[in-house]
C-alpha cells in the first residue's frame, strides 16, 4: 500500500511559479487553509487559481492573493474580498469572473474529458464575449470550454491511508468535482482512518483520485 501522506516539506516541493491550482470551497468553506498556508510559504508565484471566490482577506484564498502571488483568478465572485477587488483595479491582477453553474460545469467537463458543452447562460451579456454562439431548435447557446489544472487542493473531514474521502456538510461542494479536473491532487484531511474504517456509502472521492493527504491542524 502506498503511503500518500505527505509532510509541508514535501507538499511545497510539488509547487512551482505559474502553476494553476483548483481549490475547494465556498467563501473558504471547504478550503484547506493549512495547504494555502504552505503555499504562501513557499513563495511561489504568478499562480492561476480556480475556484468559486477568493474568500475574504484573511480567509480562503484571500491570504494568497493579499501576499501578491496570483496572477489570475477565474471565480464567480470576488465580492467578499476586497483586496481582489483592488487589485483587479490597478491592474495588478486579471479576473475571469465565470457564473457560478458555467464554472462547476466547466470543471466537471475538464474531469469527464469533454470538449464543452453547451449552455443559455450569458447570452447576450459580457459573458459571451469572445465565445462561439451556436442556435440549436430556435435556442441561442454559448460553446464552454472545459477547465482544467495542475493541482487541484481540497478539504475532506475524513480520509482513509488509500486517499478515500469524506466530506461535512457544506464543504462538500466544489472539492469533488476538482478531483476529477487536476493532474496532481492533494487532500488535507481532519480526521485520518485505517483502509475499511470508512462506511463506503459516505465516501465521495474514490482514494484512486488522490495523490497526497496531508494532516489538517496536525491531526
Amino acid at each position: 500500500m502506498k503511503n500518500k501522506t505527505i509532510d509541508a516539506l514535501q507538499f511545497r516541493a510539488l509547487l512551482r511559479d505559474d502553476m494553476s491550482i483548483m481549490f475547494g470551497g465556498f467563501m473558504g468553506i471547504g478550503t484547506p487553509r493549512y495547504l494555502i498556508d504552505e503555499i504562501i510559504k513557499s513563495g511561489v508565484k504568478g499562480l492561476t487559481l480556480i475556484g468559486n471566490d477568493t474568500g475574504f482577506v484573511d480567509t480562503g484564498v484571500g491570504p494568497l492573493v493579499a501576499n501578491g502571488q496570483v496572477k489570475k483568478v477565474i471565480a464567480s465572485h470576488i465580492g467578499t474580498n476586497p483586496e481582489t477587488g483592488r487589485r483587479m483595479i490597478a491592474g495588478e491582477l486579471d479576473v475571469a469572473l465565470v457564473p457560478q453553474g458555467t464554472l462547476a460545469e466547466q470543471i466537471r467537463a475538464g474531469g469527464a474529458g469533454l470538449g464543452g458543452f453547451l449552455t443559455p447562460t450569458g447570452v447576450g451579456t459580457v459573458v459571451a464575449e469572445n465565445k462561439q454562439a451556436i442556435s440549436l431548435d430556435g435556442i441561442d447557446y454559448l460553446l464552454e470550454r472545459p477547465l482544467r489544472a495542475d493541482l487541484a487542493i481540497l478539504e475532506a473531514h475524513h480520509a482513509d491511508r488509500l486517499g478515500n474521502l469524506v466530506y461535512r456538510l457544506t464543504a462538500r461542494n466544489f472539492n469533488p468535482l476538482m478531483a476529477l479536473a487536476a493532474d496532481l491532487v492533494v487532500a488535507q484531511y481532519d480526521h485520518i482512518r485505517e483502509p475499511g474504517e470508512l462506511d463506503p456509502e459516505h465516501i465521495v472521492t474514490p482514494g484512486a483520485l488522490v495523490d497526497y493527504l496531508f494532516a489538517g491542524a496536525g491531526l
